[in-house]
């Protein structure tokens, strides 16, 4: 762990990934809006999207071999050039079976940025402080995902424009990660061996912890739209309720960083997954209530909240080759529940109605914290 702070290389890392997040949240919904115009059907668009997450997923086990064979900067380079490359050929193509293999590769070269870029940030934050560096993170990344769409307010989805925007922000993002790599520290080499594989029986609590927090955002933001329809909420409202969610998000993650420094990201994932169940509880009970819109700020920030205490403490546990395996086995995780939680959220909701989504994301919680409790008492005991 480096003795001195360097700010430089925290804020360039950061950006490099705030930047790219642009891009990613951009893709999401300019993609659907294209295929919607083409007539394709609502089936085929979902499946076109999860593309994007299983390159994540297949691509995860692959990146520590390749950061001990080219090297952490020089893979992160590449990824943002093979970004820019596989944005501009779906933008080219215009096809929707094409868009299969092109999304697939898109989430496949790009998840080795956020693994290396989660990496190179843990490394450069000292434990004192670490909580707080990692709320801004999270908090900025965020930022930068719900700036995506609101860029295609501005330029529109249709014609070159808004992949040329995405095409510029992975070319900021390679300027971005250029500009601090000399600043950047080494990935140690003395673990030869240190892969997912080996990672995943060493955190198996923090990796579910990863797999609820992708599985309750997913959800949130595939299914609100039916949960919300469920009580004749108009579209309107359902874009301001998630917008609510994105702020909680965005707003109270360096509060959560500093709760973590005070008591452990430990205590404070238990908290987060606590506050999600209890909730998802009261959303039925306060839907059509005013108080719908401080719970869903709340909601927000602690589901999010789960992953950002998960990363603290992947900070605070691991260090060299077996930190990188750790944040590789994470994107992997992330992808599982991002691609798993809304098909069982709605198979439940067809089985007992709109409450069938709360009931999902509440059990969900509740069993990491559960599962958190009990390794606490096992530990004390």
């Amino acid at each position: 762990m480096l003795a001195k702070i360097s700010w430089a290389a925290i804020a360039g890392v950061i950006a490099t990934v705030a930047v790219f997040a642009i891009a990613q949240g951009l893709t999401y919904p300019l993609l659907s809006f294209i295929l919607q115009r083409q007539g394709t059907s609502s089936t085929l668009i979902g499946l076109s999207a999860a593309m994007t997450p299983l390159g994540f997923i297949l691509s995860a086990p692959v990146i520590p071999p390749l950061v001990r064979a080219i090297g952490a900067g020089r893979l992160a380079l590449i990824c943002a050039g093979l970004g820019a490359t596989f944005l501009a050929l779906i933008g080219w193509t215009q096809d929707v079976w094409l868009w299969f293999p092109l999304r697939f590769l898109l989430g496949f070269s790009i998840n080795p940025l956020y693994v290396i870029s989660e990496t190179w940030l843990i490394m450069l934050t000292p434990p004192a402080t670490r909580g707080r560096i990692i709320g801004v993170y999270t908090s900025v990344v965020s930022a930068g995902f719900a700036a995506g769409p609101l860029t295609l307010a501005i330029v529109g989805s249709e014609g070159w424009m808004p992949f040329l925007v995405g095409i510029a922000a992975f070319g900021g993002c390679a300027l971005c990660l250029a500009l601090v790599l000399a600043r950047l520290p080494e990935f140690h080499d003395g673990e030869e061996q240190a892969s997912v594989i080996r990672f995943i029986p060493l955190a198996r609590l923090l990796l579910f912890a990863v797999l609820a927090a992708a599985a309750f955002e997913q959800s949130i933001l595939s299914l609100t739209s039916i949960y919300a329809g469920g009580y004749g909420s108009s579209e309107t409202m359902t874009s301001a309720l998630l917008a609510v969610l994105v702020a909680g998000n965005i707003a109270l993650q360096v509060p959560f960083g500093m709760i973590a420094e005070r008591i452990g990201p430990s205590q404070g994932l238990f908290l987060c997954a606590l506050a999600c169940a209890a909730g998802c509880a009261l959303l039925p009970l306060l839907f059509s209530t005013l108080l719908v819109w401080p719970l869903a700020f709340v909601l927000g920030a602690v589901s999010f909240g789960i992953y950002t205490m998960a990363l603290i403490e992947l900070g605070n546990r691991f260090s060299g080759p077996m930190l990188i395996a750790g944040n590789a086995a994470f994107a992997l995780f992330w992808g599982v529940g991002g691609i798993a939680g809304p098909p069982v959220a709605g198979v439940v909701m067809d089985a007992v109605g709109i409450q069938g989504l709360p009931l999902t994301l509440g059990a969900l919680c509740l069993a990491l914290a559960g599962l958190l409790y009990y390794r606490r008492t096992a530990e004390s005991a």
